[in-house]
């Protein structure tokens, strides 16, 4: 959107002990120890821009903190640290390496964000900083804004050492623990082919690495109820398929209804929101595809927050109408879904496309591969990639509104909206489909494709609703 400011790029000197470095295909990874005095500049510079999760104070950063206190020496190994990821580098002497972090929205803090918050929250306190102030920062937002307030008493503390001058700290002192810490570069960065896969890479590795505690906040979520009405309210047959605990079976993630969930409680305006507190921001259209782990923790943020649920014995009961109203019509999603899914193919083809010649779809049909829809499982005639559907998906936000009242619904019946307009909405959007080489991960991935599709989709209701 064009008032969201763009963070300017960062640049840091990471000095690293005991540094190694490797390199597999087109990536290297430079790992090492970071003595805390020195990770102060990566907390200085870096938000949680390209970190899927946002970090808040909870167990999780209280047991970082216990650990850093108790047992300093041992932390290194308690602890995976952090992985950073940027694009320029470059290796310097005495195990020194400058990093420059230029798209924010990919390159900075991939994994780890609670480490660091945690790590910054015992340097404020080690710092003098008062106890109050230190416990009011419960998120990333309003730590980073008390970081920021108290940056001459962090400097202050750390000393007139240089960041990498000759003296070095002791290994006892408050700033003297060690942090593990990875950084991920390419490994020719002055070869446009190789930046080119890092950078795409990156969301992947970023995925990747955060994968298990998307699996431990599908847990947490589905232990405390936050699940309950959606179990109720879909199709008895979908619901049976979902995997709601992980590790009980179900041939759908969790993750895929709640990222389908997102479009409707999007429509949300305003947003709930605790007192005093600011809204919970739904993912970007193009995450609902390629960052289901924000679509789950953003998700049991919103169900935690005080105006959606109330909390008893750890488990939690919805009482907000206007989001029940959103899940009601997030029932409805797998549906349209499936509907896309099979439909979506022909109507490509009777716009002069050829998509069964492309290569990801042909590679989906090869014999002997089964092709069912998503989340029915029911038997089609071509299987689709993700990539390709989710922009068409999205753009069923369109035949949405909310009430004057503040409940969402339905303009219109989306199933029949879309069997009497798939063909228009896939001529529109054939054209994206082969500007981006009809690559289904990057047609997913790309604003552009969310963007044709929604003025197709307004196009289509503006000639049937008069």
């Amino acid at each position: 959107m064009s008032d969201v400011i763009t963070p300017a790029p960062a640049v840091i000197t990471i000095k690293f002990e005991q540094l190694a470095k490797q390199t597999a295909g087109r990536i290297t990874r430079i790992s090492g120890f970071v003595r805390a005095r020195h990770f102060i500049a990566v907390i200085d510079a870096l938000d949680l821009e390209a970190n899927p999760r946002a970090a808040r104070v909870g167990r999780v950063t209280d047991a970082i903190i216990e650990s850093i206190h108790t047992t300093p020496k041992e932390f290194p190994f308690k602890t995976k640290g952090v992985l950073l990821g940027a694009t320029l580098f470059e290796v310097l002497d005495r195990g020194r390496v400058r990093a420059e972090f230029i798209e924010r929205d990919k390159e900075g803090i991939l994994d780890g964000g609670h480490n660091t918050m945690a790590i910054g929250l015992h340097i404020l306190r080690a710092a003098g900083v008062a106890d109050k102030s230190v416990r009011k920062a419960r998120d990333w937002a309003s730590f980073r804004q008390l970081w920021d307030a108290e940056a001459d008493a962090v400097k202050q503390f750390r000393g007139e050492l240089s960041a990498f001058g000759q003296q070095e700290p002791s290994e006892n002192d408050e700033l003297g623990f060690l942090v593990p810490v990875e950084l991920i570069v390419p490994s020719d960065p002055d070869d446009v082919v190789v930046v080119n896969e890092f950078q795409s890479s990156i969301l992947e590795i970023c995925a990747a690495r955060n994968n298990n505690a998307e699996l431990v906040v599908a847990g947490k979520s589905n232990q405390a109820g936050f699940y309950d009405n959606l179990k109720d309210l879909l199709p008895s047959p979908i619901a049976a398929r979902i995997e709601w605990k992980t590790g009980q079976g179900g041939a759908v993630k969790v993750s895929d209804l709640i990222a389908l969930t997102w479009i409707p409680l999007s429509i949300l305006e305003p947003m709930p929101a605790d007192p005093k507190e600011k809204p919970i921001v739904p993912p970007i259209p193009q995450n609902l595809y390629r960052n289901k782990g924000e679509c789950l923790t953003k998700f049991d943020g919103f169900m935690r927050l005080s105006v959606v649920t109330s909390e008893q014995g750890g488990t939690f009961e919805l009482h907000n109408q206007r989001v029940y109203s959103a899940l009601k019509v997030a029932s409805k999603m797998p549906e349209v879904f499936d509907l896309i899914e099979e439909l979506f193919p022909d109507a490509y083809n009777k716009a002069d496309g050829k998509y069964g010649r492309i290569g990801a779809v042909k590679k989906m049909n090869a014999s002997g591969r089964s092709k069912a829809t998503n989340f029915e499982g029911r038997a089609i005639p071509v299987a689709s990639p993700d990539g390709f559907l989710y922009p068409v998906v999205y753009g069923v936000r369109e035949l949405m509104t909310q009430s004057a009242d503040g409940l969402v619904e339905w303009r219109v019946d989306p199933v029949q909206f879309i069997r009497e307009n798939i063909g228009s909405i896939a001529e529109a959007y054939k054209a994206v489909v082969s500007a981006l080489d009809w690559d289904p991960v990057r047609v997913g991935k790309a604003p552009l494709a969310y963007q044709v599709i929604t003025t197709a989709y307004q196009a289509a209701l503006a000639k049937t609703v008069k």
